[in-house]
């Protein structure tokens, strides 16, 4: 299910937030976005939910343009999202129902992937951060989403969480296959985990790299410190820092 963005430009006056962007996302592809605060990473990734509209240019899935938020993807936002009065199972169903039919049995294959067993019954206060990020994960997945939307999901994490979660979701994408579009400031974060990154440059925002990830999976931190990861990261410091 290619994804295919053509000249997509943002006007916010007195300021335009993305210009010329041209990227087509294979189905099955982990993409990991970087870039600086500020840098229209969001704003790109609210056009492909549909949550917002480009000012020019088109955004297609499989040659169908892009109007509106549609249940082929799903956005799992900063902060889990999590209500309060409501148990982890009802909070995982939460999508399901406003779409009018809960399939029990998925939920709680999910709530079983996510190592979330157990805990069906607990409210959002009685889990940790990272079940937290976890089931509203889980509450994206039992939608059966083609494209999984992710909006710096592990930045307000400790680092160990982060990096289990990090663990985690590269375990979990191997097994769904559906398409990641995961969106970050961390460098280290978008080279460990996308199979290929695009970083982007502010004022307006913009492409400046495109390309493959060439390290191995399955992936692990120790990479971090191997020569092809090292130079990586130091090509693309030095857009960054353009």
């Amino acid at each position: 299910m290619p994804i295919t963005l053509t000249r997509v430009t943002r006007d916010f006056a007195p300021i335009r937030a993305l210009d010329d962007i041209n990227l087509t996302i294979e189905d099955g592809t982990f993409l990991t976005i970087l870039g600086a605060s500020g840098c229209g990473k969001s704003t790109l990734l609210n056009l492909i939910a549909g949550l917002d509209a480009p000012s020019s240019g088109r955004l297609a899935i499989d040659g169908v343009p892009i109007a509106k938020p549609g249940p082929d993807r799903v956005v799992v936002f900063q902060q889990p999202g999590l209500y309060p009065w409501l148990t982890l199972r009802d909070n995982i169903a939460f999508g399901q129902r406003m779409r009018g039919s809960i399939d029990w049995p998925r939920i709680d294959e999910v709530i079983g992937i996510m190592g979330l067993g157990g805990f069906e019954s607990h409210r959002p206060y009685e889990l940790s951060g990272g079940m937290q990020q976890r089931a509203a994960l889980a509450r994206a997945l039992v939608m059966n989403p083609k494209v999984l939307l992710m909006d710096e999901p592990f930045a307000a994490l400790d680092a160990q969480t982060r990096h289990r979660m990090q663990a985690f979701l590269l375990e979990l994408w191997d097994k769904i296959g559906a398409t990641i579009i995961f969106i970050t400031h961390d460098i280290d974060e978008a080279i460990i985990l996308g199979d290929r990154l695009v970083v982007m440059q502010a004022r307006p925002g913009r492409i400046a790299i495109d390309q493959p990830i060439p390290l191995a999976r399955p992936r692990s931190w120790d990479m971090t410190l191997e020569p092809d990861f090292l130079h990586l990261k130091r090509s693309v410091m030095s857009v960054l820092a353009a």
